[in-house]
């Protein structure tokens, strides 16, 4: 790896407050961002793309226009019109270098961010590379992963929070809302600069930075609970890369130089040792989908021991598009013709040397329970349709639900209540004009909006629960309406009734 510098980077001091002032004063966050640009420009400068953005700024000369052409459109300004807008401490701590000519620019990126989940709402910068100039070790901003990722952690107030892989800093802000104490970890010490300009910037308490890769800068596991995390977040490097590649044109933020997907394997396999009981962790992943192996199986195999485990796949792309989908991301594309195909084939022979069929692109949760440690609750399965964001709670309830009927034989959850979960609609389907449907389909609105085929007793149970009467109570009346068995209908429904419930269309009332 060639030598990493930061010396071109702004110095995360005293100074940041003030220049956090300065920015909202001038309205440089995401609200006055979107009056300024306008909705389309807005949007494409979230993708990336920033001619919309130049154009909406052309010719404007406000305090606004400018911050917003040099920490984001990556624009050289007067020197003038830059120390009108900002303190002295932009330019003693080289937030703003000198440029040609008698103007300035940025030395990072600045982009502002709304905060979510508990707290206030506040407005939060996020630094990074201003673009690929730092190579190899660049640290990229807040992306679609990351988004992701942070609607997807429970956000329960814990003592500690591990923020593994941390980058330019945004999962270990999130978590700074609602933990008394952050510890964000990186191979890249480029990247802890940037996340300590991230937390400085955005007011937030100054993190315990560590350089070094996986569970490794924490030199060793918690010898108690008072030592371990409440709560692990990564977004690590997955990229699953041939080691060929990596060995010359490796990209810190996404490869790891570990062989397949065992980074992925190990951090997961690996994180119930620094788990609180009851901690939680989210990792975003790639899979290898191997010849001859189920996927869900061996994904089961990853959870550690003493924990339950949700894992989520969300796409599958086979080894000619996911090579394709990285060597674009690295710009390989762009250059000579014959060095694209070499590296094309560079990537295919190392998956069929490895039987890799396709990757597989998801979401683990793992949560550290005593229940776990004799009956663990693992679901592995495929959702790559809508869900409604942010899934923190979702995920919270899912798992509070594995508690519920672990903990109940058919005999127990017949004699326990249930309500129909919030935004459950009931839709049938058949011929027009016949008498009774071919299909009733449960559908939810919120959370993983799943839909979910029952037939008329499953249907007819489901719209009678509000919480008040037991499920046989209900059994029995649709029984007699029915004049069906009492018996028979009791002994069927623990089949449908156990899914509709792992699933959250019903809710156990206590």
């Amino acid at each position: 790896m060639s030598t990493v510098i930061t010396d071109d980077l702004p110095t995360p001091g005293p100074g940041a407050a003030r220049l956090r002032d300065a920015l909202l004063a001038a309205s440089f966050t995401p609200d006055g961002l979107l009056e300024l640009l306008g909705a389309t420009a807005y949007a494409a400068l979230a993708r990336g793309e920033r001619v919309p953005a130049l154009l909406a700024t052309r010719g404007e000369q406000g305090t606004l226009a400018t911050l917003v052409r040099l920490f984001l459109l990556r624009r050289a300004v007067p020197e003038e019109r830059a120390r009108a807008a900002l303190p002295e401490e932009a330019f003693t701590d080289g937030w703003v270098v000198p440029g040609e000519g008698g103007t300035v620019r940025a030395a990072v990126d600045v982009r502002p961010f709304a905060a979510e989940g508990p707290g206030e709402p506040a407005d939060w910068w996020v630094v990074s590379d201003a673009g690929r100039e730092a190579g190899s070790e660049v640290v990229l901003g807040v992306g679609g992963a990351s988004m992701t990722l942070a609607q997807l952690t429970v956000r329960d107030p814990v003592a500690r929070a591990l923020d593994l892989g941390t980058g330019c800093g945004i999962q270990a802000l999130h978590a700074s809302r609602h933990a008394a104490h952050v510890t964000a970890t990186d191979v890249n010490p480029r990247a802890l600069r940037m996340a300590a300009l991230t937390m400085a910037l955005s007011g937030a308490p100054e993190p315990d930075l560590r350089q070094g890769p996986l569970f490794e800068p924490l030199g060793g596991e918690p010898r108690d609970e008072s030592e371990a995390f409440g709560l692990i977040v990564s977004n690590p490097p997955f990229v699953i890369s041939p080691a060929a590649a990596t060995a010359g044109q490796r990209l810190t933020y996404r490869d790891s130089g570990m062989a397949g997907d065992e980074l992925c394997r190990t951090l997961v396999h690996r994180s119930a040792a620094y788990l609180a009981d009851g901690g939680w962790c989210h990792v975003l992943a790639n899979w290898q989908h191997v010849e001859g192996e189920d996927w869900r199986e061996r994904l089961a195999g990853w959870v550690p021991p003493g924990c339950d485990a949700w894992i989520v796949q969300r796409e599958e792309q086979d080894v000619a598009q996911y090579a394709e989908l990285w060597l674009r991301d690295a710009g390989a594309h762009r250059g000579d013709p014959e060095v694209y195909e070499k590296r094309y084939e560079e990537w295919l022979t190392e998956f069929a040397a490895r039987r890799t069929r396709s990757v597989g692109f998801g979401w683990i949760t793992l949560r550290k329970s005593a229940a776990a440690a004799t009956r663990p609750a693992i679901t592995v399965e495929e959702w790559p349709h809508a869900v409604e964001q942010p899934l923190g709670e979702t995920i919270k309830a899912h798992f509070a639900r594995q508690d519920f009927l672990r903990g109940r034989d058919d005999t127990a959850l017949l004699r326990a209540r249930f309500r129909l979960a919030d935004g459950v609609t009931q839709e049938q389907v058949g011929q027009p004009g016949a008498e009774d449907p071919e299909h009733v389909i449960l559908r939810q609105r919120h959370g993983m909006m799943r839909a979910r085929a029952v037939d008329t007793v499953a249907a007819g149970f489901a719209g009678s629960c509000d919480g008040t009467l037991v499920a046989t109570a209900i059994l029995d009346a649709i029984a007699q309406l029915l004049g069906e068995d009492e018996a028979a209908l009791r002994a069927q429904a623990p089949t449908w009734l156990r899914p509709l419930v792992e699933q959250g269309f019903l809710v156990p009332v206590p």
